[in-house]
C-alpha cells in the first residue's frame, strides 16, 4: 500500500495528496524500486535526515538506476554530492559568486528577458506559460553566468531531461547521457582555458582548494550542478506559481491590485510550491523510526513535504498571500541549503511580476493538459494558459 515511483507520470501531479495520505498511516514509506528506497513525509523526519551526515552520505542525488561510483567525500557534483569536511571548503568556495552583490545586478537582465519571452507570444488567445516563457529564464541566465553558447539552450533541457527525469531508463542509457554532458562540458572547460573570461567557468578554473587548484572532475561536475539544478529548480518554481494563479483567480486579483503582497507572496508560493526532492544514500545500517534502512539505501527527501506537514505551519496546505512567519524548506536543510536561492528568489518574482503585469487575468486553459515533470524536481512542463486580460 506505500509502494511509490517518483517516476511515474501521475506521481508530482498528485504529489500533494500522496504525501499527505502517507503522513496520516506512514510516515517513512518503503519500496523495493531502485534497489530499495525509502520516503519519509513528515518536517521532523526529512529535517533528521537532512542534518545527519554521519548516518546518510550525501554522494548520490538522484535516485535512479545509476550505480553511484563517485565515491564521498567529493562526490560526482561538488559541493551538492559532498560530505563533510571536504563538503565545507568546496561549498565556501562558491558562496561569493552567489552573494547578493554579485545577484541583484541581474535585475534589469531577467526582467528584460521575460519582457522580450512575452512580446514574443504576441496577441494569442492561449499561450504555454511553461514552453514558451518559464523555461527559457534560468536556461539563459545560467548559460551567461557560466559563459556558455545562449544558442544551446535546447541541449541544456536535453540534459535536465536526461539526468534528472529519465531516471528509471536502463543503466546503459543513464551512462551514455552522462557521458553526453561530460563531453559537453569538457569542451566547454577547454575553450575557457583556450579562451580566458571573466564568467563562472573561469572562476571555477582560477579557484583554489587547500592552496591547490581544482581538479578538472571538480569543475566539471560544480558545472554540471549549476547548469542541471539552476535551471530545472527555477523553471519549476516559475510555472508552479503560475500553474497556482491560473487556478486561483482571487490570489492572482490580490498580486494584481496588492502590489505590497509581492514579498510575501513569493515566499509563500516557494513554500507551497517547492520543486525539490533531495536524495540521500544510507551510509551505515540503522534503525530509523522502527524502520530498518541498509547501508547503500536510498531516501528521498521531499522538501515540499515538510513545508506541508500541519505540525510545521498553520494552514499547511492553503496558499496564505500574506503569511509573515513563513521558515520554509523550499531552499533545503542542512549542509547542502542552497547555494543559489538568491538568483532563483530573483528570477522567480521578476518572472512572476513581469507576467502578471502584462496579463492581470489568465486561467488554466485546460486543467487536463496540463503536464507535470517526473522525478525528483516537481513542476509543469506544459502550462496552457488562456489570456484574459492585456495591459
Amino acid at each position: 500500500a506505500t509502494d511509490f515511483d517518483h517516476a511515474a507520470p501521475d506521481y508530482n501531479r498528485h504529489a500533494h495528496e500522496i504525501w499527505a495520505d502517507l503522513r496520516g498511516r506512514c510516515p517513512v514509506a518503503t519500496t523495493e524500486r531502485y534497489g530499495g528506497t525509502w520516503l519519509p513525509v513528515t518536517a521532523a523526519d526529512v529535517s533528521r535526515i537532512a542534518y545527519d551526515t554521519a548516518h546518510f552520505t550525501s554522494r548520490g542525488g538522484v535516485v535512479s538506476t545509476d550505480e553511484v561510483t563517485d565515491p564521498a567525500p567529493i562526490g560526482g557534483a561538488p559541493p551538492i554530492t559532498s560530505d563533510p569536511p571536504f563538503h565545507h571548503h568546496a561549498r565556501r568556495l562558491m558562496l561569493p559568486p552567489f552573494a547578493p552583490k554579485q545577484i541583484d545586478p541581474w535585475h534589469d537582465d531577467v526582467r528584460q528577458l521575460c519582457t522580450d519571452l512575452i512580446d514574443q507570444m504576441g496577441e494569442a488567445d492561449v499561450v504555454d506559460a511553461a514552453v514558451q516563457y518559464a523555461q527559457h529564464i534560468p536556461v539563459d541566465v545560467i548559460a551567461r553566468m557560466l559563459g556558455f553558447p545562449r544558442e544551446d539552450a535546447p541541449k541544456f533541457r536535453g540534459f535536465v531531461h536526461e539526468v534528472l527525469e529519465n531516471v528509471n531508463k536502463p543503466s546503459a542509457h543513464r551512462e551514455a547521457a552522462f557521458g553526453a554532458l561530460d563531453a559537453y562540458l569538457d569542451a566547454q572547460i577547454d575553450d575557457h582555458i583556450a579562451n580566458p573570461r571573466d564568467d563562472l567557468t573561469g572562476f571555477l578554473l582560477n579557484a583554489t582548494i587547500f592552496d591547490q587548484p581544482l581538479v578538472r572532475e571538480h569543475v566539471r561536475g560544480t558545472i554540471s550542478l549549476l547548469l542541471i539544478a539552476g535551471i530545472d529548480t527555477t523553471w519549476s518554481a516559475i510555472g508552479s506559481s503560475l500553474w497556482h494563479l491560473a487556478s486561483s483567480p482571487s490570489d492572482l486579483a490580490r498580486l494584481s491590485s496588492e502590489p505590497d503582497l509581492w514579498p510575501t507572496a513569493i515566499e509563500e508560493l516557494l513554500r507551497v510550491y517547492a520543486p525539490v526532492t533531495m536524495a540521500r544514500k544510507v551510509a551505515v545500517s540503522h534503525d530509523f523510526n522502527g524502520c530498518p534502512m541498509q547501508e547503500d539505501d536510498w531516501v528521498l527527501l521531499p522538501f515540499p513535504a515538510y513545508n506541508l506537514d500541519p505540525a510545521e505551519f498553520d494552514r499547511a496546505d492553503e496558499v496564505v498571500l500574506d503569511r509573515e512567519v513563513n521558515r520554509h524548506a523550499a531552499f533545503g536543510l542542512g549542509i547542502h541549503r542552497c547555494i543559489g536561492s538568491n538568483l532563483a528568489r530573483l528570477e522567480l518574482r521578476v518572472a512572476v511580476e513581469t507576467f502578471v503585469a502584462r496579463f492581470p487575468r489568465f486561467e488554466l486553459a485546460d486543467p487536463a493538459a496540463v503536464r507535470w515533470s517526473v522525478g525528483q524536481i516537481r513542476g509543469p512542463r506544459e502550462l496552457p494558459v488562456r489570456i484574459l486580460e492585456r495591459s
